[in-house]
């Protein structure tokens, strides 16, 4: 039973110090709001193509 405990301290210290070092890992869920960030969306083919004539 003593070493289910000991791998599981060893894991989650483990875990902690990868996520520590991973630099800007946001891990507070889902944003809504100013703070969230959207990438633009890419035209479509065919409004790309008409645009060009």
């Amino acid at each position: 039973m003593w070493k289910i405990a000991l791998g599981f301290a060893v894991f989650a210290g483990l875990a902690l110090y990868m996520l520590s070092k991973g630099g800007d890992i946001d891990m507070s869920g889902e944003k809504h709001g100013g703070e969230a960030t959207h990438a633009p969306e890419v035209a479509a083919p065919a409004a790309v193509a008409s645009a060009a004539k």
